[in-house]
């Protein structure tokens, strides 16, 4: 799965690095403790051009009649996208890339749970496949929502969870948002695991079990073997 997250890079970087223009109303801040039902930054294509927009983070399906719904559906796996109620229209009609640069997950160890963090080697910015949902709540409110897609472990994720959030290729990014393709194979086969090689894993400060805590400390390495000194 995916439940934590960070984007600390420069923003001028990110709209460079997803060629895409930012609306007005958007205020970017450095995270790096990105947690369910905060607002994130998401892309999407408007036919045209890459817009970057703001979702709250957690799925809310369109039919909802509550918007808790959401605090279940902030992964959704990408080997039944097609089939389920909540995600098959999104599946088809409105993808997003939800920008990151490092995702947090937590290994089981003697000692515990130990949270590592996940990046690319190169320390790129880089663009979880995502879906997206307008919902309009009882009370008028319209809420727009998101979910991180998630795949089957690589390498380097085996030893830390059974599942990993799906990373798009640069090259897939540009057919992901075209929201004119509503092949379901073919989008189905850009969901897949990110190669191991280019990834590396380190342990942090368990501070980040927290979604209070935030701050650039909570990236640094960190070694498990400090606790037990």
């Amino acid at each position: 799965m995916c439940g934590r997250f960070t984007l600390s890079a420069d923003e001028q970087k990110i709209l460079t690095r997803f060629q895409t223009v930012k609306t007005s109303e958007i205020a970017y801040k450095q995270r790096y403790n990105i947690a369910p039902s905060q607002n994130v930054l998401a892309i999407v294509n408007d036919g045209q051009t890459n817009r970057l927009s703001q979702f709250r983070w957690g799925f809310i399906p369109y039919w909802a009649k509550d918007m808790k719904i959401g605090h279940k559906m902030i992964n959704a796996r990408a080997e039944t996208l097609a089939e389920k109620p909540a995600f098959k229209h999104a599946f088809r009609k409105q993808r997003c890339i939800i920008p990151a640069d490092g995702f947090y997950e937590w290994k089981k160890t003697a000692n515990g749970k130990q949270p590592m963090r996940i990046k690319l080697k190169s320390n790129e910015v880089f663009g979880f496949a995502g879906l997206w949902s307008r919902w309009k709540a009882p009370d008028g409110q319209i809420v727009h929502s998101c979910t991180i897609i998630t795949t089957e472990p690589n390498e380097l994720m085996q030893d830390i969870h059974n599942r990993m959030p799906v990373i798009l290729r640069k090259e897939d990014e540009k057919v992901w948002l075209d929201q004119s393709i509503e092949d379901t194979y073919l989008l189905q086969d850009l969901l897949k695991p990110y190669p191991a090689d280019k990834m590396e894993a380190y342990e942090v400060s368990t501070l980040v079990n927290s979604p209070r805590n935030e701050g650039p400390d909570l990236i640094k390495k960190y070694s498990s073997t400090k606790r037990s000194r």
